[in-house]
């Protein structure tokens, strides 16, 4: 199309957006063909259905149907938890990470909640590690819960835990350094550390601080 600056600008267009995003999707139908679209979308829904029939005693699944079933992906309802414990749905998402997960979809479409959406991408293995970290999540929540330590002294709130964090020798925390950091025995065997603790990322996004070189350095 053509255009003139300032004016009708075609947001697709690569300059101004993602060329490669019809292709992609596009060639994604061809290549599967209907009768791989309808097995991917049969492998969704029960990965979906799986997780949230496993968790569902340990976070409420927000939305079900008439038949107690979810679509292609399921919300986990932390705010009651988050009412009697002071844990918040953003606490899960970042000790996800010491599990080596990133973190589902945090409060969207629900504030308070996290969103699973497996997809058809994940085997049943990785499903069941996931589903094993929330659950171990939980048992946390209820140690906040029990009086073990406070919420804000708790292995949540001070996730995630760095390498140099958990072999530092002023570790004074109110929990064991191999909760940290080996929180199931899975994780002796496989483990990620992020190089980065926890930080204020609101506090990061309403008071901008720009680190962009002077101008005059792209003078060349």
């Amino acid at each position: 199309a053509t255009w003139t600056e300032g004016n009708d600008v075609p947001i697709s267009a690569s300059r101004f957006g993602s060329a490669g995003v019809l292709p992609i999707s596009w060639a994604y139908v061809k290549l599967m063909g209907g009768a791989g679209l309808t097995e991917a979308t049969k492998s969704a829904l029960l990965a979906a259905n799986y997780v949230a029939a496993s968790l569902n005693d340990f976070f409420p699944v927000l939305y079900t149907g008439e038949g107690g079933l979810v679509a292609h992906e399921c919300i986990l309802d932390l705010r009651e938890l988050t009412a009697r414990t002071g844990v918040t749905a953003e606490d899960v998402a970042k000790r996800l990470i010491d599990y080596g997960f990133h973190a589902p979809t945090l409060a969207f479409p629900v504030a308070g909640t996290l969103m699973v959406e497996p997809t058809e991408s994940e085997d049943l293995g990785e499903i069941d590690r996931f589903i094993k970290a929330m659950i171990a999540i939980r048992g946390e929540i209820d140690q906040v819960a029990s009086g073990d330590f406070t919420v804000e002294n708790s292995p949540l709130r001070n996730a995630p835990h760095t390498a140099a964090a958990a072999i530092s020798s002023d570790w004074d925390r109110a929990y064991p350094r191999e909760q940290a950091v080996f929180p199931v025995h899975t994780l002796k065997q496989d483990k990620y550390f992020p190089p980065v603790g926890r930080i204020d990322g609101a506090a990061g996004d309403r008071n901008l601080v720009c680190s962009c070189p002077p101008i005059e350095a792209f003078e060349n």
